[in-house]
């Protein structure tokens, strides 16, 4: 057992590499229920047991990228593309509102057809609108000037995540063209600015091995983002990687602990890729030490379109419509919906 390991990383809220990879290879079911709970314990200490809720608008799946992993990549020709207009985005919002979101999340491909000042108009019309709401940005890799002028526009956060920090890794999940010195500074940009700012990775992606996830921790270490998304990788029948087997869930959660741990303020997301690999997804996550939701303001008639990877959580509680559902499947294990803002508070 390992349970010592597991008691040192959170009373110091990190381990040697020794230690890091014991912790991957070694743990057993009883290791996992056990950083699980110190996991819970934490979190709950830090954030009571109130979920935060953010409301995701997909705001576009045209995308330039072509990562090898992503539904929405460039190259896939089966893709039913959109994209959302100002007065769509608004009614999101408005819908949101008035159930209790106090957050937005608007995410989306990389997509040339919506500029820059585009985004800026959305960002300044949800703030006139919805002015004690906040506003979290994922679009992707941009530059440090159009970072301040979302910034400056009013968004509070960015999501960005790197997914892997190792160069050889990188390569086999994106394009040669793609690199990731440059998304790694983007993060660095965006804590500069001003962003709470939040990073992440998949467990279980083609070739990943327990020693980039350990890379990928001490990246996290070093960077101390505001917000922290993992989740298992899932597979897209149109991609490269459509016959790979899906991420771990065990992994998941075992990761998801280690970085509350590490993170005791961090916000950490209860993501939908958990929620579309097991029924209860959601619900282990959280028990594990995740204090996030993000159910889905997009309109209804364009949510398949934004499939990054097969058989994604788009309905029942995973939707906006899906509250009541959400809170009693919340309730269930001793948690609540939260409708502050739930900023990150250090």
């Amino acid at each position: 057992m390992l349970h010592l390991i597991i008691e040192e990383l959170k009373n110091n809220k990190t381990l040697n590499d020794k230690d890091f990879l014991r912790l991957f290879t070694e743990y057993t079911e009883e290791d996992l229920s056990f950083i699980r709970e110190l996991a819970r314990e934490v979190a709950v200490s830090n954030f009571g047991h109130g979920i935060y809720i953010r409301g995701l608008i997909e705001l576009t799946n045209y995308c330039k990228n072509d990562c090898y992993y992503c539904g929405i990549r460039k190259s896939n020709l089966n893709v039913e593309r959109y994209r959302l207009n100002l007065e769509q985005v608004l009614a999101c919002c408005e819908q949101g509102y008035s159930v209790g979101f106090r957050t937005f999340v608007m995410q989306g491909g990389e997509d040339a057809g919506i500029k820059d000042q585009d985004i800026v108009l959305y960002i300044r019309e949800i703030k006139k609108k919805f002015p004690d709401c906040a506003i979290t940005l994922s679009l992707g890799e941009r530059s440090e000037q159009t970072y301040q002028n979302f910034y400056d526009a009013g968004a509070n956060r960015y999501l960005l995540r790197h997914e892997t920090s190792d160069h050889t890794h990188y390569g086999v999940l994106h394009p040669a063209k793609m690199s990731l010195d440059n998304r790694l500074n983007c993060l660095h940009i965006l804590k500069k600015i001003g962003f709470q700012t939040g990073t992440g990775i998949m467990v279980g992606t083609p070739e990943q091995r327990v020693e980039h996830l350990l890379k990928d921790i001490r990246f996290i270490e070093q960077l101390q983002p505001q917000m922290i998304g993992m989740g298992p990788f899932l597979s897209h029948c149109d991609t490269p990687f459509a016959h790979h087997p899906n991420g771990s869930f065990s992994m998941s959660l075992l990761l998801l602990s280690i970085f509350r741990l590490m993170h005791p303020k961090a916000l950490i997301p209860s993501t939908t890729a958990l929620a579309s690999l097991d029924p209860k997804g959601r619900e282990a996550g959280i028990l594990s030490g995740a204090n996030v939701v993000m159910p889905n303001l997009s309109p209804v008639d364009q949510r398949k379109k934004y499939s990054l990877y097969n058989n994604k959580a788009a309905l029942g509680a995973e939707s906006a419509e899906g509250l009541a559902l959400l809170d009693k499947q919340l309730q269930s294990i001793g948690y609540h919906i939260s409708y502050d803002r739930g900023d990150y508070e250090a």
